[in-house]
């Protein structure tokens, strides 16, 4: 496929496949924990947690990628992160359009396994616990397991979402080439200069994958439903 395809096409979608992936890695890890807080604690504070976790679902992706570039850039808390390896800003390259894929992209992680972690109820928990399991063995051995369709959910979403963004990977990446042009930038661009074929070759190639993730989390979906009953 690659030798059909020249160098501006092929290579932001090599760029937007690795950061895709990596920002589904991250919120893996970081997503989880605050998954099963959410669904398990009792906290009387833990809506408003959830609400700040979900801003970024009603937010404007502008508003979102304007506060992102300030606290990415020379002088906020990322240029202090990017003077750690000797560079004067995280705004403009991949690891801020990591870092903010990740801040963006995190309820489409945290919402699907929570709704999964709810479904399990406690009796599956306790029944761990009664037959001496600690707390770390209930959760990988019983909790996990019975989420997987929150995790195969929050994976397909957070994937597409990072896939798909536009305004605030324009507002904090640019349009740097290898670097922070990833496919919805390229499309913009090739509609800019007017190069209509390859414009449609990546969107085409877009509404297919959204088709795909759309059906596979509605079958997702489908058997949560089906584990949760």
């Amino acid at each position: 496929m690659r030798m059909l395809l020249s160098s501006d096409l092929w290579q932001p979608i090599l760029l937007t496949l690795s950061l895709a992936g990596l920002t589904t890695t991250i919120l893996f890890v970081l997503g989880t924990p605050i998954a099963w807080w959410l669904a398990r604690s009792g906290a009387r504070w833990k809506e408003a947690i959830a609400a700040v976790v979900a801003l970024p679902l009603v937010l404007p992706p502008t508003v979102l990628g304007f506060y992102l570039l300030i606290a990415l850039g020379p002088s906020g808390p990322g240029g202090w992160l990017a003077g750690l390896w000797g560079a004067r800003t995280l705004a403009f390259s991949f690891e801020g359009l990591v870092i903010g894929s990740v801040i963006y992209s995190l309820p489409f992680m945290v919402q699907p396994l929570r709704a999964a972690f709810e479904g399990i109820g406690e009796e599956p928990i306790e029944a761990a616990k009664t037959l001496g399991a600690s707390a770390w063995q209930s959760f990988f051995r019983v909790a996990v397991p019975l989420a997987r369709a929150g995790f195969v959910g929050g994976a397909l979403l957070s994937f597409a979402h990072t896939v798909g963004e536009f305004g605030a990977v324009l507002m904090i990446g640019g349009n740097i080439p290898g670097e922070t042009r990833v496919l919805s930038i390229a499309i913009y661009q090739f509609v800019e200069k007017l190069e209509w074929g390859k414009a449609h070759m990546l969107a085409a190639g877009l509404v297919v994958f959204a088709l795909v993730v759309i059906t596979a989390t509605m079958l997702v979906e489908k058997r949560l439903r089906h584990t949760a009953d």
